[in-house]
């Protein structure tokens, strides 16, 4: 057999997706399993039943789930556009543009990226207080619209990116703000989609942050939710509930995945080529 490696680097490939896709398609099947039968299954089964929509029905009545969701998705969304936008202006000026300080300065945001953000918890939620922002939206959004790792990643980019078109558009007469909007950000959208993927992970999953400035129910993001929903549990634990809330939890995530994996898979194959 001539191409045994490649099938063995197929089956092994086949076997590592089976590995980590089988956890998911579990956890989708049992939300789908009545609260009492879970850890009845026969766990030689790959597939249970009996299959009802019971627990996805009894967790809306249960908690005010459609406001978690809405607050999540709210501040991922603003969160992740923002922090974007910001990460692509300040990373295209440091990377064409030349003023005082700018190695300094992005030397400074470089540093910002070795603290834990644990470290910055006390300092922000003092702020939030001295603004009077604490249960508010403003709290859970400002935080996150700035990050070294957007600014690093969107100023490597831009500085991988060929001048002779800039230069063209300058002859043609267009400004610097014309210049990042035309040429420099459409090149750039890989770069955007890639930041925009994690800033959006990373704020939906985001627990501590929101767990600390929000104090009222209707102002709580799913990760928090969830969280006081399973601490309200006392003798027996509804992982039925549990698991369908779950599910609803991972799909924005994989949604927004699927929407930029294109951009996203283009970058990574792009990082890997030399000329």
């Amino acid at each position: 057999m001539k191409n045994w490696h490649k099938w063995l680097g197929y089956i092994s490939l086949i076997i590592i997706a089976a590995t980590m896709l089988y956890p998911f398609i579990a956890m989708i099947n049992l939300s789908f399993i009545p609260n009492g039968e879970i850890f009845n299954q026969d766990g030689s089964k790959l597939f249970y039943s009996p299959l009802t929509v019971e627990n996805y029905s009894s967790i809306f009545e249960k908690i005010p789930l459609w406001k978690y969701f809405i607050n999540s998705l709210f501040v991922a969304l603003v969160t992740t556009f923002g922090q974007v936008l910001i990460s692509a202006f300040a990373g295209y000026a440091f990377a064409r543009l030349k003023f005082r300080f700018r190695d300094c300065l992005f030397l400074i945001v470089l540093i910002t990226m070795l603290a834990p953000p644990q470290v910055n918890i006390i300092p922000l939620f003092f702020l939030m207080r001295q603004l009077h922002w604490i249960n508010t939206y403003q709290a859970l959004i400002v935080p996150g619209l700035f990050g070294g790792f957007g600014i690093f990643l969107m100023r490597q980019y831009f500085l991988g990116m060929p001048k002779d078109l800039e230069e063209s558009a300058k002859i043609d007469g267009c400004n610097i703000l014309q210049t990042f909007c035309k040429i420099a950000l459409p090149l750039a959208i890989p770069a955007v989609a890639t930041l925009a993927i994690f800033t959006f992970v990373s704020s939906w999953n985001s627990f501590m942050w929101p767990l600390i400035v929000t104090n009222t129910e209707s102002m709580r993001t799913l990760p928090v939710g969830l969280a006081i929903f399973k601490g309200s549990f006392r003798e027996i634990t509804l992982w039925g509930d549990l698991l369908a809330c779950s599910v609803i939890c991972t799909l924005p995530v994989i949604g927004i995945f699927l929407l930029g994996k294109k951009y996203f898979i283009n970058d990574i194959l792009q990082g890997g080529v030399k000329e």
